[in-house]
């Protein structure tokens, strides 16, 4: 799920100190910026944890977003330095995750849309750590391959490659290739 949409209009209100504003960009961005976290980290409460921080920077720090780039470019920005300075800072560690060890249900168990979010987060955490940042750029906060670029620092061309690079590897994870589900 991509960030929702937020509009230049909510942004300027928010950054001038509408409360009700700065609500609006909470709820249209938290799932991308919870699904991050939880990316990065492999852990609901850590996320969790980075979801408060986030805001808690985007709060006090929307008053210097200059509007050079999209506000969930800056977001992704915000997002992805808050998970590497918990993870300096030692508060947290990402947890390492071997593919080869999917969760798998017993028949009926668990339905089957759980099983496949799980494999699916499974997956996304087993890929290095680049290519799984472009691709969440890209799918979950709905950046575009430039804006991609920019937040992460990288040539366009490196981001495309990191994402095909993604997007292959949880193909063949997930089994979806030929003869796969």
């Amino acid at each position: 799920m991509a960030a929702g949409r937020v509009d230049d209009e909510t942004v300027q209100a928010a950054r001038t100190g509408d409360a009700a504003a700065f609500e609006s960009l909470v709820r249209a961005t938290a799932d991308a910026v919870y699904g991050h976290a939880y990316r990065f980290f492999a852990d609901a409460g850590t996320a969790e944890d980075a979801v408060q921080e986030v805001y808690l920077k985007v709060f006090r720090s929307l008053g210097t977003f200059d509007g050079r780039s999209s506000f969930t470019t800056w977001l992704f920005r915000v997002t992805r330095n808050v998970c590497l300075d918990m993870l300096r800072a030692g508060r947290r560690r990402p947890v390492p995750v071997d593919p080869l060890n999917a969760v798998t249900a017993p028949v009926g168990d668990i339905a089957d849309e759980a099983v496949a979010s799980v494999a699916l987060e499974t997956a996304l955490a087993s890929l290095p750590p680049e290519d799984r940042d472009a691709f969440n750029a890209v799918a979950l906060f709905g950046l575009s391959y430039e804006q991609a670029g920019d937040a992460l620092e990288a040539p366009v061309g490196t981001v495309k490659s990191r994402v095909h690079r993604a997007r292959r590897s949880l193909v063949s994870l997930l089994g979806l290739g030929e003869g796969g589900a």
